[in-house]
């Protein structure tokens, strides 16, 4: 079933929010005047409104009651407010998404406490340049096509997999976070051009064009990284010269201690204060 002529509304529509609506304008899959935004900054609406020609709801209550689709878009700490105030204008005849990281669907049935069409997805920061990795949680008590509807969405923002709930925690730890560590990898091997002599604006340019080259070439051709690695070490060269060196400094190891630690602390933060 496909998301094209539902009325589509956003409980809170911050960075996430608004990279939804771009793509999925730019995609073509969803027209400005069949998305609507709700949010505490007056401001933000206006801007909203002003660049993509969504239309604006005066509340939350109004942009759940005229929706076929609702997409939580809250903080994660205020989702059971936010969820209290709409839980009697919601019903299983819209479909529920939330992107509240950490927030596990009983949590969200539990404080509107009735029965609704809900499905939890975790994206990532990439999808604000339309590149982003998004895993939708299977559910239980949805409506043909309800996943379909969730995978077209979010297909406008980047990449799509399908997971069950229990693996939510994982995604939070790689994908989620994942952002942050590829930040500091570029922000190190810039770090590097710079000691061995390069200006900062030159080492920044090669170390993001490289990390982003490297990450299309896997994507793409669906070469193992192993394979990659090979492929550019020479014997004795200075490719495995590098790559010895990352060795010494654990690099495996630590990436994923970050991942695990990451999941395990999304974990902690699902249960909420002790």
């Amino acid at each position: 079933m496909s998301v094209k002529g539902k009325r589509i509304g956003f409980v809170g529509c911050g960075n996430m929010g608004e990279a939804l609506v771009k793509g999925l304008v730019e995609a073509s899959v969803v027209t400005a005047d069949m998305m609507m935004a709700a949010d505490s900054r007056a401001d933000r609406l206006a801007d909203l409104d002003r660049r993509y020609g969504i239309r604006v709801a005066k509340d939350n209550m109004e942009l759940v009651r005229e929706s076929d689709v609702v997409l939580l878009a809250v903080k994660p700490q205020i989702m059971t407010p936010v969820l209290k105030e709409i839980a009697s204008s919601l019903s299983r005849r819209q479909l529920v998404i939330s992107v509240a990281a950490g927030v596990a669907t009983a949590t969200i049935l539990g404080a509107v406490a009735k029965d609704i069409r809900l499905i939890r997805v975790m994206p990532n920061a990439p999808a604000l340049v339309l590149e982003g990795a998004t895993a939708i949680a299977k559910a239980k008590g949805l409506e043909a096509g309800d996943l379909e509807t969730a995978e077209e969405i979010f297909g406008a923002v980047g990449k799509v997999v399908v997971l069950d709930e229990e693996l939510m925690d994982a995604v939070t730890g790689l994908s989620g976070s994942g952002p942050a560590y590829v930040a500091v990898v570029i922000e190190s091997l810039a770090d590097g051009g710079v000691k061995m002599g390069l200006d900062r604006a030159t080492a920044m340019t090669l170390a993001t064009q490289t990390v982003l080259g490297a990450a299309k070439l896997l994507l793409e051709t669906g070469v193992h990284p192993g394979s990659l690695k090979d492929m550019v070490s020479s014997p004795g060269g200075t490719s495995i010269t590098g790559i010895a060196a990352l060795e010494e400094g654990g690099i495996r190891t630590t990436f994923i201690k970050a991942v695990e630690r990451a999941t395990l602390r999304s974990r902690e933060l699902g249960r909420g204060p002790a």
